[in-house]
């Protein structure tokens, strides 16, 4: 459920917001140092660096905590995290201030407060069956390159892993999904989407649009607050797991089984864990609702 403190200004010591702050970089580090020290050695991680380089949301980003609306912050100077640029000063308390939103700002968590509200309304499709990653390795051989193939190996071959994907249709009704297709396999889903057409065919049991709940988030912030960022995050991580479980690659190096969706018990299992992460997605869509639309709404008086 959304948090009842949502809509209610707190005050809080330095105390008070230096130890959650300080909560919040040690969940964090544990992800992001690792992911700095593959980059420096020029490694990648194909399940969990997708979600910095993919949703490019920066290891600094996701460190920086940041209060939300109608939070007020004693002794919290404004520096690199507490930017001039989002927050004010009154009365020695700081917090966000929605008078220095800007135009372009709004517009983006107004859409993203769309997207959200859209999604939440329509039904959830599932049978999909992770699809999406096999129709983007369909033809690998001859229509563009594997995406992992060299830090991850197929776990059929290709003309197998070909011949699974004409075997049944496509579904797959995210745009950012099925924009990296083969373009054989784009022929093959049963919709066309666009980027102009999200609204008209996002669902909740897409599991890419549960993910960019993490996506959404860092977009709106700070507004929306680093506690629904971080729930995001941490949503983002099992689901991307399910991903690549049930890809076409063989994840056991990475110490994950595969989810065999070529197979009836696969795709039993793949929909089981579908269903189980759309519901899990819903509090964390109502409370980045209830969040944005306290962003929007009425002006915070500061005082």
């Amino acid at each position: 459920m959304p948090s009842p403190t949502i809509n209610r200004t707190e005050t809080l010591t330095r105390e008070e917001w230096s130890a959650r702050a300080d909560a919040h970089l040690k969940r964090a580090e544990p992800w992001t140092r690792p992911y700095r020290a593959r980059r420096a050695a020029g490694q990648l991680h194909p399940i969990y660096d997708f979600l910095f380089i993919y949703y490019r949301n920066k290891p600094s980003q996701l460190e920086a905590w940041h209060p939300g609306m109608r939070v007020r912050l004693e002794e919290a100077p404004l520096d690199s995290n507490f930017k001039q640029t989002h927050y004010s000063v009154c009365d020695g308390l700081t917090q966000l201030d929605p008078g220095k939103m800007g135009e372009n700002t709004r517009h983006r968590l107004e859409m993203a407060l769309r997207l959200c509200q859209t999604v939440r309304r329509r039904a959830p499709a599932f049978g999909c069956f992770g699809m999406h990653e096999w129709a983007m390795v369909y033809q690998g051989d001859t229509e563009g390159e594997v995406r992992h193939r060299e830090r991850l190996p197929l776990r059929l071959s290709q003309a197998d892993t070909d011949t699974f994907v004409r075997s049944r249709p496509i579904q797959c009704s995210h745009f950012d999904a099925f924009r990296f297709f083969s373009p054989g396999a784009q022929r093959l889903n049963r919709s066309q989407p666009a980027k102009d057409t999200r609204l008209e065919n996002e669902q909740c049991g897409c599991l890419h649009t549960n993910m960019d709940l993490y996506k959404l988030a860092a977009q709106c912030m700070p507004w929306v607050g680093s506690e629904i960022l971080w729930q995001c995050f941490e949503y983002a991580v099992a689901a991307r797991q399910l991903d690549m479980q049930a890809s076409p690659y063989d994840c056991r190096p990475l110490g994950f089984e595969p989810v065999r969706v070529e197979t009836s018990a696969g795709k039993l299992e793949y929909e089981r864990r579908q269903r189980e992460l759309s519901e899990k997605a819903k509090p964390l869509r109502d409370e980045l609702i209830e969040r944005l639309q306290g962003v929007l709404g009425s002006p915070i008086t500061l005082h």
